[in-house]
């Protein structure tokens, strides 16, 4: 009997140190998965990501930067079965301690998005917000025993949990050079600044193990002891993403100016030179222009880089009207290069900015009419990166 009463003693000691250690002999602390069982003290909620929209990428558009998925594999550990035991005629029961299934979970791919920028501008960039997902391991307990000389207490283990973490989206604004008000102007060059998005890291969490020892009575009947093991589930890390900064490099303007940039290059040519008012037919005179341009593109421009062209109109009409009639002038041109420039259709794209985009003041300072202004506004640009 007493040696059985000194087994009781040492296993009532080691209950309470499992208690007051978190189980695996550290201490509770005040933040942490591990240091945080039955819900404790939270960390700070995360800001919500933003939902992404439509099927995961697997390349983006224009030979964007993609962005890898990270994938986070399952976290499996097999139920524990208790058997059953009878103790001076007193059953107790066997028991199942459930396992653990912690599913897969999935960080998808994105895209760093570029948004369409008029030629002499530099469009917007963003790298899109990040969550990586939270995460728990559920509790568990050995369940405890009374029977004929045997109180054996239950030994448990708390709830641990990961709240999710969150990277929100970063973008850059689209920068442009100024709009020459006259030819022979210096127009300065412009810098779009890099974008970083930094990393992220979702720490590791462990439910260690339990144990509860064999308790016998006088009779020499016994329970068995029980062993639950431990549960980790690792870290996990989201890398950061980097855009390199852009330039456009400064010019001198001309009658069809060309804008040379590090990596782009730009043709502004002055709708009027190429449609007559409100019309979209290319004029027959046009045409030596556009020839100069599309031998241009053929040396300047990489084989089978995309081609945009946008089109522009001044404030003079409904802004409606105006939108259409830029779209289908930029689309005219689009037609032109791919029949006659010798330029594959599948790499031309047509943008109507109608009046949004003016390079120049449509009326005076004093708000008469300024023709001059108007003018510089009907324009059409082809742009491309090199």
């Amino acid at each position: 009997m007493q040696r059985e009463s000194r087994i009781l003693a040492v296993f009532l000691a080691a209950g309470l140190c499992l208690a007051a250690c978190g189980g695996d002999g550290r201490p509770k602390g005040a933040e942490g998965g591990h240091d945080r069982p039955g819900g404790g003290p939270a960390p700070p909620t995360s800001p919500p990501a933003a939902t992404p929209t439509g099927p995961e990428p697997t390349s983006c558009p224009g030979g964007g930067q993609l962005i890898k998925a990270v994938d986070i594999p399952a976290v499996h550990a097999d139920p524990v079965r208790v058997p059953e035991a009878t103790i001076s005629g007193q059953k107790v029961p066997a028991v199942t301690i459930p396992g653990v299934d912690i599913p897969a979970q999935h960080v998808p791919a994105q895209c760093v998005e570029h948004k369409p920028a008029p030629g002499g501008c530099l469009g917007a960039i963003t790298i899109p917000g990040v969550t990586i997902p939270a995460v728990k391991i559920p509790a568990v307990t050995i369940p405890g025993v009374k029977a004929p000389g045997i109180d054996a207490p239950p030994v448990t283990r708390s709830e641990i949990s990961r709240l999710a973490v969150t990277r929100l989206g970063v973008t850059r604004e689209e920068v442009c050079q100024s709009k020459p008000s006259k030819e022979g102007e210096y127009v300065s060059s412009v810098y779009r600044a890099s974008l970083y998005r930094s990393s992220l890291y979702r720490s590791s969490l462990y439910r260690s193990s339990l144990y509860r020892a064999s308790v016998c009575n006088d009779k020499q009947e016994c329970i068995p002891a029980v062993s639950v093991p431990g549960v980790s589930v690792p870290g996990v890390s989201v890398d950061g993403v980097s855009v390199p900064g852009a330039s456009l490099k400064a010019y001198v303007a001309g009658p069809g100016e060309v804008i040379k940039g590090d990596d782009s290059i730009a043709y502004n040519i002055k709708a009027d030179v190429l449609f007559d008012f409100g019309k979209a037919d290319i004029k027959p005179a046009a045409e030596a222009e556009l020839t100069k341009i599309a031998e241009s593109i053929g040396k300047e421009v990489p084989a089978g880089a995309a081609i945009q062209v946008d089109g522009h109109t001044d404030a003079k009409g409904d802004p409606a009207s105006n939108q259409t009639l830029s779209e289908r002038r930029a689309q005219a041109i689009v037609g032109w290069l791919a029949a006659k420039g010798g330029i594959d259709r599948s790499r031309l794209k047509a943008t109507g900015y109608g009046e949004t985009k003016p390079a120049a003041p449509n009326t005076r300072p004093d708000g008469s009419d300024s023709p001059d202004g108007r003018a510089k506004n009907r324009r059409v640009v082809i742009s491309a990166t090199r």
